[in-house]
């Protein structure tokens, strides 16, 4: 072991450079044995990835359990195979079948019934994300993202009354459904305020200036509260309670504004491609975890109903209607090629993770994801046996490399698991009657 009494700053080495761009965590940058005492400890944080309009299920499903085979749809994750928990036999809440596609989306994280409140508006539970965001989101500045690739203002584009239960996998609580942002530039502001960089200068002045606005409002109504009546000050003081929240998060960030990240501009809007448009909406997920911004994100490859076109890959029909196969063999070999397209788009992301830094190991060591969708066989709308998988590893106590079956569990078991896998135990999500025995051998 070499220890060098060397210390170089890393701006320095920036101007030194000339260059607008932020450099890795070189060995050069801190002494040698301070390094080792300043990795902080790694926190965790949780990942969905949905895919819409079902599954080419023989595509996917291995035909053994136990050592996990790669099917077709799952080749482009060979890298990470030993990460990787395929789940097979796990039921969907049963639903009216005139509204499959919404049923499959909201019931994927909240293991719940969708309906209607008695002001006719969407309702569900409280899903999965929203749970851990509770808990994991009180040491970040968000407590989540919800991000997707479809825009949402296409009217009629579903299957149930309003169209959000199709548009969205998760609900804050049961009548406050979360939509999916599709512009990374929406999505960047989110995260850093409409400052155009992660520069930190401007981000901390951009900080200063919301405190100041906000200690302007929190004052005039404190004037204001003085002449309401007991409807008004109950409404007032709501509102209030939201200010501080904002003013909790801001402070939070200013914790933070010293923290290490890279040099990123802001996107100027959504790409050309859906291939960049993905990549870039995944760079954003790994940034926000990079950064803390936030420790819990969900990512809809599309809102189900989704007409996409992947003429990039050689499909030009749209996802939906192609998922409507028919068992044509064809189709059904279209459909899968779709499928295998977001699993490469999904690898990418894996591999980000991978590849970045985090305390003593990386993103993807500290992270635990779902991958899945909300129907298997689409041409059915079947919520039997839907396609999902975990990736994990040791660090999330998850043992990877493996398919499981089970004979008709509900899916609402899962998110059980999945909670207690982070360190955060619930006693029921939706109509789960336990937790399943992932650990079996």
């Amino acid at each position: 072991m070499f220890i060098r009494k060397i210390s170089l700053p890393r701006r320095a080495l920036l101007r030194g450079l000339g260059a607008g761009v932020a450099l890795p965590l070189l060995d050069a940058m801190t002494p040698a044995l301070a390094r080792a005492a300043e990795i902080p400890a790694p926190v965790r944080r949780f990942g969905v990835v949905y895919v819409p309009n079902g599954m080419s299920m023989d595509y996917w499903t291995p035909k053994t359990t136990g050592a996990l085979e790669l099917t077709p749809i799952l080749q482009p994750l060979a890298p990470f195979r030993e990460r990787l928990l395929v789940i097979s036999g796990l039921n969907s809440v049963s639903v009216n079948a005139s509204s499959p596609h919404s049923r499959a989306s909201t019931v994927f994280l909240t293991g719940a019934l969708p309906g209607k409140s008695s002001r006719g508006a969407g309702q569900a539970a409280t899903s999965l994300d929203q749970l851990v965001a509770r808990e994991f989101g009180r040491q970040t500045q968000l407590p989540s993202l919800e991000l997707g690739l479809d825009n949402l203002d296409a009217a009629g584009l579903c299957d149930a009354n309003p169209c959000i239960m199709g548009n969205t996998i998760s609900w804050r609580n049961s009548t406050l459904p979360l939509p999916p942002e599709n512009n990374p530039r929406l999505v960047f502001e989110r995260m850093f305020g409409d400052v155009g960089s992660t520069e930190p200068a401007a981000r901390l002045a951009h900080m200063r200036q919301d405190r100041s606005i906000l200690d302007s409002v929190m004052a005039r109504a404190a004037k204001l509260q003085q002449g309401l009546g007991p409807g008004d000050r109950s409404r007032l003081s709501e509102y209030l309670d939201a200010v501080r929240d904002i003013e909790t998060r801001i402070q939070k960030a200013e914790a933070q504004s010293g923290k290490e990240m890279p040099l990123v501009t802001q996107p100027s809007g959504i790409p050309d491609t859906f291939e960049d448009h993905i990549k870039l909406m995944y760079d954003l997920q790994v940034l926000a975890f990079q950064s803390d911004l936030t420790r819990v994100a969900t990512f809809m490859y599309g809102r189900e109903f989704s007409g996409r076109t992947y003429a990039e890959i050689g499909v030009p029909e749209g996802h939906h209607p192609l998922s409507h196969h028919q068992d044509d063999p064809e189709k059904l070999a279209m459909l899968a090629k779709v499928n295998t397209y977001h699993t490469k788009m999904f690898a990418y992301y894996l591999d980000k993770l991978k590849n970045t830094p985090d305390g003593d190991g990386s993103l993807l060591d500290h992270t635990l994801l779902i991958y899945g969708a909300g129907m298997s066989n689409s041409n059915l709308h079947d919520p039997r046996n839907i396609p999902v998988m975990l990736v994990g590893g040791p660090n999330q106590r998850i043992k990877g490399g493996r398919h499981l079956k089970y004979e008709g569990d509900s899916s609402a078991n899962l998110l059980v698991t999945v909670t207690d896998k982070l360190g955060i135990p619930v006693d029921q999500i939706g109509v789960s009657t336990g937790k399943l025995d992932i650990d079996r051998v």
